[in-house]
């Protein structure tokens, strides 16, 4: 069950109309992936009456900036989240992170068309981002993110393994990280499989009864990944550390 202070951040997004998506930890819990998660990461599209919308929320949520960069949309444009934390007394303490592009994902329009809509027993409606892109979102550099894609990827597996259809498919061959299950879906279907291995080299070694060596390329792939988020996010860790040090000038001064 979704934490109340999570859902007053979420219900107050809604009520001022703000377009958005839920994604991280809280969409992980969703999925079936996570227990719990205190923080709530959103993506948002980025229109100039969107944002003041958001605006507007943030103040009700009585949301501080913390961190860098400042309160300013254009950081989002550039890619970089903005961070806040909630003093409303019904979602104290909550840390609010807000993007408009994750490396590896598309525009918010495709994001929203591919969306995973809830609806909670009081009638809450949630709009997640859809699941696929929530995996291409967690291929990060983090350490935490890696085990959470394998989770999100076996939990829909379990969900949807007896009511296959070409899509779930094939997206257990480009996205999952547990051999056996990649084993069991290359043997099963050997023409989506054959299709599929254009764009994951790594299916190959899927003929081969060894999990360890399956184990050893997945292991590669996610390497590679860490590399290009590595890269991806080089210039603007720069920029933040500029941000930081002009605001600790700033703040001598």
């Amino acid at each position: 069950m979704i934490p109340n202070p999570i859902v007053k951040v979420l219900s107050t997004l809604s009520s001022h109309g703000v377009r958005h998506l839920l994604m991280g930890g809280q969409a992980c819990v969703f999925y079936g992936a996570a227990e719990f998660s205190r923080d709530c990461d959103i993506v948002v599209v980025s229109q100039d009456a969107n944002l003041n919308r958001l605006t507007a929320a943030l103040n009700d949520l009585q949301a501080v900036c913390i961190a860098v960069p400042p309160m300013d949309w254009v950081h989002l444009d550039r890619g970089h989240a903005i961070h806040f934390r909630c003093n409303h007394p019904e979602a104290i303490g909550i840390r609010l992170d807000v993007m408009t592009k994750m490396r590896g994902c598309g525009d918010f329009e495709s994001l929203w068309d591919q969306r995973t809509t809830i609806q909670d027993a009081e009638g809450v409606v949630y709009e997640l981002l859809g699941i696929e892109d929530l995996v291409r979102a967690k291929k990060t550099q983090r350490d935490k993110d890696w085990p959470m894609i394998k989770r999100l990827v076996d939990a829909h597996y379990d969900q949807h393994r007896d009511d296959p259809t070409d899509d779930r498919i094939r997206f257990w061959l480009r996205e999952s990280r547990t051999p056996e299950v990649l084993i069991c879906v290359a043997a099963e279907y050997p023409e989506l499989l054959k299709e599929m291995t254009h764009t994951r080299q790594l299916l190959g070694a899927t003929s081969s009864t060894s999990l360890a060596k399956l184990q050893r390329e997945l292991d590669k792939e996610q390497a590679a990944e860490r590399k290009a988020d590595q890269r991806y996010w080089r210039p603007l860790i720069k920029e933040l550390e500029e941000m930081r040090l002009a605001r600790r000038k700033r703040d001598a001064d």
